[in-house]
């Protein structure tokens, strides 16, 4: 098993982050065009924490090398299932994601999770991510070492990748619905 982890600080609250992940597939964001649906199959409200509970399938396509089909067949379209909790008392958001297609060859478990930096400023958040990746290849070492270590370096390229889009995302947001706010807010005023 190889393990990618990465921390960053977006200078957005809390607030703006928990609310623009649901939006991070949107059309906004160039960088997550493979993704080509997301399905919500579950969401819950826990009366005693108030902790928010949701379960969703993403649906992807990804560029997967043709002999890589050949040799273990299947599509390019890939499912990935992820469970997320929003505790809006300790202003954390932690989605744990797993993929579906191929697991019986490459597991990837990801945990991500959003919350105030512990910075003085309470205008930043603080995100981290965490994946474990298992390549399922019986007893040839080397391979499977070779297989993390290839599938980790591209977890990386495409977390850097999947952060920029986040970005765009939560810029997007701040400018549209603050200019509702603005603009309801005036709405308001005598």
């Amino acid at each position: 098993m190889k393990v990618f982890s990465s921390i960053c600080t977006f200078d957005y609250s809390w607030d703006e982050v928990s609310t623009a992940n649901w939006r991070k597939y949107c059309p906004w964001n160039d960088k997550s065009t493979h993704v080509v649906a997301v399905d919500t199959l579950s969401r819950k409200i826990d009366s005693q924490t108030g902790i928010l509970r949701t379960e969703r399938l993403i649906t992807c396509n990804q560029s997967v090398p043709q002999w890589v089909l050949s040799l273990f067949g299947g599509g390019a379209t890939s499912h990935v299932y992820e469970i997320s909790y929003v505790d809006p008392i300790s202003k954390k958001v932690t989605m744990c994601s797993t993929n579906l297609t191929w697991s019986n060859v490459l597991k990837v478990q990801e945990t991500v999770t959003y919350q105030p930096s512990s910075s003085k400023s309470i205008s930043t958040t603080e995100f981290t991510q965490e994946a474990k990746i298992t390549a399922l290849c019986g007893g040839w070492q080397k391979i499977k070492n070779k297989v993390e270590e290839a599938s980790v370096e591209r977890f990386s390229q495409n977390a850097k990748m999947g952060r920029e889009g986040f970005e765009t995302v939560l810029e997007m947001s701040r400018r549209v619905f603050g200019e509702q706010r603005e603009h309801e807010n005036k709405q308001l005023q005598p």
